[in-house]
C-alpha cells in the first residue's frame, strides 16, 4: 500500500490484531500475497491507531485508497474481507465488513494490437522462437507469468481430439485445464523441434549464442522477455500512462467477456528491479 504510513513507525499491534494478522497470512500460500496482504493490513491497522474497527471506519480507511491503482486497491480489499472472515471463525462477530467490488483495469489489446506484439520476436533464432511462444502463450491462454515459467511439457496433452495444458495448477492452487489454440501449439511445437526440449521445463534460458544455458526461467525473466517486446513496439500505441503492478497477461479484446484476466498493454518493473539480463 503507498500510504504515508508505511514510512512511519510499525505500530504497536494489539494481541487480537496480531492473531488475525497472522491467521490470514497463513491462508494464502503465494509469498508475494502474503507480501501484500501483510502491507495491507499494516496499513489499516496504522490507520485505525486505538480507534475500535467499524464499519464507518473501513469506508473512511478505503476512500483514502483513490489514489492507489486499481488492482493494489482491490488487494487490499481482499486482505480486509480475510480478515473479517477469520474473525468471524475466531467468534469476533463485532468485526464489520467491507464491500469489494471489482475494477476493471487499464487498457487491453485489440486483436491487431496482439498481432503486431507477436511479430516483434525474430522467429528466425531460437530465442526469438521462444519468446514468441511466451507471448502466444500469454495471448492465446492467458497464463499468468509464473504458470509460464513453471509450464512443464508433460502438461501439453491431447484430450478429445485437441490439444490443451491439463491440470494446470494456478492461483490458490486451484486447478485447471486450459485449450491451446492451434497457432500456439505450432508455435511450441517449432520451439521444441529448434531445442530438442521433450521433457521438464518447456520454456528454457537462451543465451546470446542461441545454446540453452538453464533447464529453466524465471517468472522474472518472462516479464523482462515481455517488457522488451513491448518497448521495441512501443511506436504502435501500446503503451498505458499507469500500470498495474503485476504482469499477468496480454490478452486481446475478443477474449475479453471468456472469464480471462486481462491486464494493461505495457507491463510495469518494480523500482528495485532492473531487466533481467542473459534471458
Amino acid at each position: 500500500m503507498q500510504r504515508d504510513s508505511r514510512e512511519a513507525e510499525p505500530v504497536a499491534l494489539t494481541p487480537a490484531q496480531s492473531l488475525l494478522r497472522q491467521r490470514v497470512l497463513d491462508s494464502v500460500a503465494s509469498p508475494h500475497s502474503k507480501r501484500n496482504y501483510a502491507r495491507a493490513l499494516d496499513d489499516l491497522f496504522a490507520f485505525c491507531a486505538s480507534r475500535p474497527l467499524s464499519r464507518s471506519l473501513l469506508m473512511e480507511w478505503r476512500a483514502g485508497m483513490e489514489s492507489l491503482s486499481p488492482s493494489t486497491i482491490n488487494v487490499g480489499l481482499s486482505a480486509v474481507r480475510n480478515m473479517v472472515g477469520e474473525a468471524r471463525h475466531a467468534g469476533l462477530t463485532d468485526v464489520p465488513n467491507v464491500s469489494q467490488k471489482g475494477t476493471r483495469l487499464g487498457n487491453w489489446l485489440t486483436r491487431e494490437q496482439a498481432k503486431d506484439l507477436l511479430a516483434v520476436p525474430d522467429r528466425s533464432t531460437v530465442k526469438g522462437k521462444r519468446d514468441y511462444v511466451i507471448l502466444a502463450l500469454l495471448v492465446g491462454c492467458a497464463l499468468r507469468r509464473n504458470e509460464l515459467a513453471e509450464l512443464d511439457v508433460a502438461t501439453i496433452q491431447q484430450r478429445e481430439g485437441r490439444w490443451v495444458l491439463a491440470d494446470l495448477e494456478g492461483k490458490g492452487r486451484r486447478i485447471r485445464t486450459v485449450a491451446i489454440p492451434i497457432w500456439v501449439k505450432k508455435g511450441i511445437d517449432v520451439w521444441m523441434t529448434a531445442t530438442e526440449i521433450e521433457k521438464g521445463r518447456l520454456l528454457r534460458s537462451v543465451s546470446k549464442s542461441g545454446k540453452l544455458n538453464r533447464d529453466t526461467l524465471s517468472d522474472w525473466a518472462v516479464w523482462s522477455i515481455v517488457e522488451q517486446v513491448i518497448q521495441a513496439n512501443r511506436d504502435r500505441a501500446l503503451w498505458c500512462p499507469r500500470p498495474p503492478p503485476h504482469l499477468r497477461q496480454v490478452v486481446p479484446e475478443e477474449r475479453r467477456g471468456s472469464g480471462a484476466d486481462q491486464i494493461p498493454a505495457r507491463p510495469f518493473l518494480y523500482p528495485d528491479h532492473g531487466a533481467v539480463s542473459g534471458v
